[in-house]
This record gives C-alpha cells, structure tokens and sequence, in this order.
C-alpha cells in the first residue's frame, strides 16, 4: 500500500510539471508574440525554478556516462532558456514602453489587477528615474531655465496595439468586434475551436490574457 502510495504521488507531481512547463510555454509565446507586456506568471516560473532544482538533483545522482542524464540535461537546459527568454522578453517591453508601463500599472495597482511583478514594477520606476537623470544631465541643464521644464508623459511611447498577431483559438468564442479603421463599418466575426486566424491584436487582446486564444 505504501509503494502505491509513492507511485501515486510521484506520478501526480509530473502530470503537475508538465502542465506547469506546457502554461509557461504558452505564456513565453504569447509574451514574445504580443505587442503589450501581459500579465506576469511568476507563479509558473518560481514553480519551474522549483523543478528545475529537483531535476538537478536527480541527474547528479547519475552516472555521467549514463544516457538518461546527457537526455535529462538537455531538457533542463531547454527550460531555462523557455524561462531566461520570457523574463527577457519582459524587461525588453519595459525599457521600450517604461512611461506608458509605469503610468498604467499604477492605475492596475488600485485595483489589484497587476501586470508587473514587484521586482520589474521596481526596476521599471528606477529605470524611468534613471532616464530622467540622464536628459537632465545631458541636455536640460545646457539650455536656458526658461526651457528646462518638460513633461515625461509627452515622451511616452505606447505598443501598437492595431499590429496583426496570429492567433489559436482554445474555446468557441462568438461576437468579436473588428474595428474598421477607414469608416463604420465594423465587422463581427466568430472563432470556432482549434481554428487559427491572422486579426489585429487589439479586439482579441483580453482574449490572449484569460487564456481563450493563444498567440502563434
């Protein structure tokens, strides 16, 4: 019964790494494909650090000549990049759209809804902090004081949200509005399940953050 017992529990836990490992990519992937910074899933990522620790243990307990160890480590080593690529990816969008970011997750802060992870949120604030040091320094305080004063949001640069993503669709999702960007005449259109479509980004962009479609 005790033997059951572990088999049970060990099988459980990979069928929950897998599924853990199978999220990240999915959130990498829309990450990397996705105008906008999305949602952070550092739960996924301090799990998958978590297992990536135990997968190390168990390959060191192998010979170094045996197979499984050379297969196991290049499966570790495939995970670190998937997670070292969606962390960079991230700090990428908050360098390029630091104003835009930090102006809109202290709007998502009052209600709970955060993008930003407590460190990027922090890195993102001494970035701008850093930016605006340096125009300071390099050019306000060389030109007259009746030209020193600016305002950082007019420097802003936003995503372009009307980009065109391709997309899978994970449920059967009905009455997206397409915007028409050249009259009224806007379009409504259905996504069945499975099907994949090239659309802008911005009608489906609440779609790609609760998971209903995926970027591809």
């Amino acid at each position: 019964m005790d033997t059951e017992d572990i088999e049970l529990s060990e099988e459980e836990e990979e069928i929950t790494a897998e599924t853990v490992l199978k999220t990240l990519q999915i959130a990498w992937q829309n990450e990397r494909l996705a105008p906008e910074i999305l949602p952070h899933r550092n739960d996924m990522v301090e799990c998958m650090l978590g297992q990536i620790q135990h997968m190390e243990r168990n390959i060191n307990k192998l010979p170094k000549t045996d197979l499984r160890a050379s297969i196991h480590q290049m499966e570790l080593n495939r995970i670190k990049y998937i997670i070292c690529n969606y962390l960079k990816t991230r700090l990428d969008k908050i360098e390029k759209y630091c104003i835009s970011i930090v102006n809109d997750e202290k709007q998502r802060m009052e209600s709970g809804m955060n993008y930003l992870t407590v460190s990027e949120f922090r890195y993102a604030q001494e970035y701008l902090l850093n930016m605006e040091n340096h125009l300071k320094n390099t050019v306000l305080n060389h030109v007259p004081g009746n030209m020193q004063s600016f305002e950082m949001n007019k420097m802003a640069i936003y995503p372009n949200l009307q980009s065109h993503i391709f997309l899978k669709a994970n449920d059967t999702i009905n009455g997206i509005i397409l915007e028409d960007l050249l009259g009224d005449h806007d379009e409504e259109i259905d996504l069945e399940e499975g099907s994949q479509h090239i659309l802008q980004y911005k009608p489906v962009a609440e779609l790609v953050k609760n998971g209903k479609v995926q970027l591809v």
